[in-house]
């Protein structure tokens, strides 16, 4: 009996923070609106994407031919679709450090013979991970290019593959996704020995048979049939005979090595897409979707980012001082008690300098810049490098003209300071065995483990 890695319940709570904090509604509508106008790279910028290469030394080096298909790529490239769909690890919904996903793979003729070259998109390893970037660059065999210095694995993976699943990343490819996701089509499911797999398990079985086609096709030149590997958990791998007819199982092993050499189904196939599991479980609504997803798995819905609606800053908070409701609001972009003088406010912070208890109203104005209730939120956002929309939520709360004082919510903001500076470390090629103690990472908060147990299951 193999325990399951994560709970089902537990990862669909995970999915549906990482939906809700990952890819914020700002960036999905500045990105679509730069790649409907033709700037790819405006939209990669919006998607915090760094680009890597560059067209005109890629006609130099591969010419006109290679460059047509590259920049065809790159112009229906949704960057934002992209991060949405990246494989992510547990328990805080972030990046999964350390890759290099191949999108799009290309051939260029040599006289040695045709060799492949990849577009393909890094994620930074994990102490760099600040700011929760990526870069988009070109693998070219032993040539590694701008982008791959310092990167543990600079070359193309084989379980996170993107480029037999272009509709995760290819707005032209987007209405594939409920075929590929396998909720239109016929479907014909492996059979798998009972008990190999947990009841409501996360695997799409369902989807092996014609996944395991293609990533054939795609190994053997047109090959239907034959051995593929399938990745079940970190030790064990199931090995399916693919025939015309489906696939049946023929071994489970727990060495992973001994299948290096059999083609592996990517995670992307090998596991339910997270969005169809929210909405079978009704754990999300339609119009919290990408608007490319929402329009694919759920026509008739709309395809605009519902974003929260902003806060009411100009509502007074509410509180109970001295047996009275009192106010306090932001005036001239600073949380102030409304109910209290001006001398009544210096006498109790100089009581509170002293040791003393304040009064009510002062202590929710303290508790506010210390530790505000939306401090979790503000925690997510800055995790997944959303500072745009952490610091919106400190300015609604305390104005935009506070000064922070000592406390949690000080200290998320400037580890965040010091993450983003590990990124720039790691971008400029400076990097050393003490960047890890001295640059903290989301992980090393006291409420998470340095290593987690479990991990997500893409």
């Amino acid at each position: 009996m193999h325990p399951r890695p994560v709970d089902e319940d537990s990862r669909l709570s995970l999915w549906r923070r990482v939906r809700e904090y990952a890819v914020p509604p700002t960036m999905i509508e500045t990105a679509t609106a730069r790649r409907r106008s033709g700037d790819w790279a405006g939209a990669c910028a919006a998607a915090r994407v760094d680009v890597d290469l560059r067209l005109r030394d890629l006609t130099r080096t591969h010419g006109v031919g290679l460059t047509t298909q590259v920049r065809a790529d790159l112009r229906s490239l949704a960057p934002d679709l992209l991060r949405w769909h990246m494989p992510r690890t547990a328990p805080d919904g972030l990046l999964r450090p350390g890759l290099t996903v191949p999108l799009a793979r290309y051939t260029v003729d040599e006289p040695d013979g045709p060799r492949p070259v990849y577009l393909v998109v890094r994620t930074p390893p994990a102490w760099a991970a600040g700011g929760q970037r990526m870069n988009l660059a070109l693998w070219d065999g032993d040539r590694l290019r701008e982008g791959a210095r310092g990167h543990p694995r600079p070359r193309p993976g084989r379980r996170f593959r993107f480029d037999l699943h272009r509709h995760l990343w290819d707005a032209r490819r987007t209405p594939e996704l409920p075929h590929r996701s396998g909720t239109v089509a016929p479907r014909t499911e492996a059979v798998v020995p009972s008990g190999l797999l947990p009841p409501g398990h996360h695997y799409a079985v369902d989807r092996w048979a014609d996944e395991a086609r293609v990533l054939l096709r795609d190994a053997g030149r047109g090959r239907t049939g034959g051995p593929v590997a399938v990745r079940l958990d970190a030790r064990r791998r199931l090995v399916l005979d693919v025939t015309r007819d489906g696939c049946r199982p023929v071994a489970v092993s727990t060495e992973p090595a001994a299948f290096r050499t059999t083609p592996l189904l990517p995670d992307a196939a090998t596991h339910v897409l997270p969005d169809l599991a929210l909405l079978r479980a009704g754990a999300i609504d339609a119009g919290r979707l990408h608007p490319l997803v929402a329009s694919a798995l759920a026509p008739g819905h709309p395809v605009t980012p519902e974003a929260p609606p902003p806060p009411d800053t100009t509502r007074p908070h509410s509180v109970l001082c001295q047996g009275v409701p009192h106010r306090v609001a932001l005036v001239d972009g600073v949380l102030v008690p409304l109910d209290h003088t001006p001398d009544e406010i210096r006498r109790e912070e100089t009581l509170a300098e002293l040791t003393g208890t304040p009064l009510p109203c002062l202590q929710f104005v303290d508790r506010a810049h210390r530790r505000p209730d939306c401090l979790t939120g503000v925690r997510e956002r800055l995790d997944h490098g959303d500072v745009d929309g952490a610091l919106a939520v400190v300015e609604n709360l305390l104005g935009p003209d506070a000064c922070l004082r000592d406390g949690p919510l000080k200290d998320a903001l400037e580890e965040a300071a010091l993450r983003r500076l590990a990124h720039g470390l790691h971008r400029a090629g400076l990097r050393g065995p003490a960047d890890h103690w001295i640059l903290p990472a989301p992980a090393r908060r006291r409420d998470h483990r340095t290593h987690p147990r479990h991990a997500t299951f893409r």
